[in-house]
């Protein structure tokens, strides 16, 4: 991982898998992110040129078109030159130890569930669904964060009462839902669905409100699949890093995630595409170029 940049006015403080924390004397904390890439929980060798800018421009959008269902951590997007486009400065909240997962459609992790026990972590869902199909109604399927080379865990609702406690959870749980809700509904409208997101919660020293903070509903967070291309059954075009996951699954990377053993580097080909999808997932939703 890189050095921590030589930030004027700020400590570097901490280093996760794609960003990295300053903060300054007043409290604050300045959001840098990266251009790694993580998959499978582990930070890849190679980074995708412009990535951290493209999330950046999308949260903070995100942020401004759901800041009437939510509050969030931004403060400003006035940063220092060095960091300008891929940063922003937000409040310090205390974060909750749960990833808010929200899943509108079969796939991924949840459709390996569903296809051994018919469920979800204890959602019992209808027989018969295959990859990519619609749920009913979105559900909240929490996980732990894990740390970096470590793998994150799906969790039970119960198990998520269990570590934040049933009102906290309970709110949650509601909270994410309801943003789920919203920005599938904006992102339909630009002929994009979001098949499942997650969500990174906290709260001030002073409050117990739920602060929305870390990324939202970006390619890093959240599947992103073409309305019109949508058809249940098979696995969908993304445009979101499942492209990478799905080189690192073929016989061309030659990885056994299974031995723990660090990842391939990505070829040029993949790095660039990857970053091709990436900007066409911030254009269509957006409306704006990168």
């Amino acid at each position: 991982m890189a050095k921590p940049l030589d930030i004027s006015g700020f400590n570097h403080i901490y280093s996760g898998k794609v960003r990295d924390l300053y903060e300054n004397q007043n409290n604050e904390l300045l959001v840098v992110a990266s251009d790694r890439i993580s998959a499978f929980d582990w930070v890849l060798p190679t980074e995708i040129p412009d990535k951290g800018k493209i999330l950046t421009a999308l949260s903070l959008w995100w942020f401004e078109q759901l800041s009437d269902v939510v509050e969030n951590h931004i403060i400003s997007t006035i940063v220092p030159e060095v960091v300008k486009g891929r940063a922003m400065l937000v409040n310090k909240l205390k974060m909750l130890p749960i990833e808010a997962v929200v899943r509108g459609y079969l796939t991924g992790s949840g459709l390996g569930q569903y296809q051994e026990t018919a469920e979800i972590r204890g959602i019992k869902l209808p027989s018969g669904l295959v990859e990519a199909s619609k749920l009913e109604n979105p559900i909240f399927t929490p996980a732990t964060k894990a740390e970096i080379g470590e793998h994150d865990e799906n969790i039970s609702f119960k198990e998520c009462q269990e570590i934040i406690g049933s009102v906290v959870a309970e709110e949650l749980r509601a909270k994410s839902i309801k943003i789920y809700k919203r920005a599938s509904e904006i992102a339909l409208k630009q002929g994009i669905i979001i098949a499942d997101t997650k969500f990174e919660f906290g709260r001030h020293e002073d409050s117990n409100d739920l602060i929305l903070g870390d990324e939202v509903l970006t390619p890093d967070s959240s599947r992103f699949w073409p309305a019109t291309n949508w058809q249940p059954g098979q696995v969908q075009n993304s445009f979101d890093k499942q492209f990478v996951r799905n080189w690192l699954n073929s016989a061309d990377a030659n990885w056994d995630k299974e031995t723990n053993t660090s990842p391939p580097a990505l070829p040029e080909e993949i790095v660039e595409k990857t970053r091709a999808r990436y900007i066409e997932a911030y254009e269509i939703i957006t409306g704006e170029k990168f």
